[in-house]
């Protein structure tokens, strides 16, 4: 039993075992979670932002996915919990002097520092490259090293002294068991930011309402209705003194200026007192018969104007 050459296989060559887990770098899933953006997987670069879940993403990337609502638009697990811009905290973070970035190595002849970072926690000085816990505030998005928390025990920020709780705390990168008490420390947030909403009317609804407030306030043209009555009397008295109507007209008009002032609403005019108009009066206004014209004094279409006879 030799293969060509005389060589003998062994057992382990020819029998397949049980396959062996692969195991992750941890440098490299360092390097991923620190140094990319978690959506787009490209080098995070200023503005950077963190989602309630304490993942880091690029502030373009997460505008991007945002805005696009295509129907090929692919489900990405690491941004389904971002709805709307608000979702995610812009960072405060504190640059590292010691950091060169690419420049230090444009050739590809030098050693790259993996646990050399871009940021730096501004209380400690530790580089935020994964090694140690990061944490930033929902507040003011400062970032800090959760050992400088610990050690400065305050209610305020460290940096921009804005006030904050122990829930307002968010883990970077943190833990399976960080990320699921975060998950629920974000749907309690969303739940009782929906409570305190209060529901929006229907715009009809709005109208009735306010319908029926003009109709219960005392406007001016209510107010003013007993004014407006002695001034319709005050011209029946000059109409009819100008036209010189009987005594019986002259007689009645005290009595309806007293009824005026006694009532609430408008002063309607007698029935009577537009069958007892004098002809002198009547004559004013063209509905009156002396102000038709008969067939032989009505204009005729070979006539240079309306008015010639």
């Amino acid at each position: 039993m030799g293969c060509d050459g005389g060589t003998i296989p062994k057992r382990h060559e020819l029998v397949k075992g049980p396959r062996k887990i692969e195991k992750v770098d941890k440098n490299a899933e360092l390097v991923a979670q620190w140094y990319y953006c978690t959506l787009s997987q490209e080098k995070l670069s200023r503005p950077i932002v963190a989602c309630e879940l304490g993942r880091l993403y690029n502030k373009d990337a997460i505008i991007e996915f945002l805005l696009d609502k295509s129907s090929e638009k692919a489900v990405v697990e690491a941004a389904s919990h971002i709805k709307s811009i608000k979702n995610v905290i812009e960072l405060n973070l504190t640059d590292n002097p010691a950091w060169t970035g690419d420049k230090g190595n444009t050739k590809g002849d030098k050693y790259d520092d993996i646990q050399s970072a871009c940021f730096i926690c501004p209380v400690v000085g530790l580089e935020m490259n994964g090694r140690h816990r990061f944490c930033f505030l929902r507040n003011c998005g400062c970032v800090f090293s959760e050992r400088a928390l610990k050690e400065i025990k305050t209610e305020t920020c460290h940096k921009c002294a804005v006030p904050f709780q122990e829930d307002e705390v968010i883990v970077l990168n943190g833990t399976k068991e960080d990320v699921e008490v975060l998950k629920r420390r974000m749907e309690d947030r969303r739940l009782k930011s929906k409570l305190g909403k209060k529901p929006k009317k229907p715009k009809a609804a709005e109208t009735i309402v306010k319908s029926d407030v003009l109709e219960d306030s005392p406007g001016p043209s209510r107010a003013n209705t007993g004014k407006d009555a002695t001034n319709v009397n005050s011209g029946e008295k000059r109409n009819i003194a100008f036209c010189k109507g009987t005594a019986v007209e002259e007689s009645t008009l005290p009595a309806s200026g007293k009824d005026s002032k006694n009532a609430s609403g408008p002063l309607k005019r007698p029935a009577t007192s537009k069958e007892e108009k004098s002809e002198a009066y009547k004559s004013i206004f063209t509905s009156h018969s002396s102000a038709k014209r008969s067939k032989e004094q009505s204009s005729n279409w070979i006539t240079h104007t309306a008015y010639y006879f």
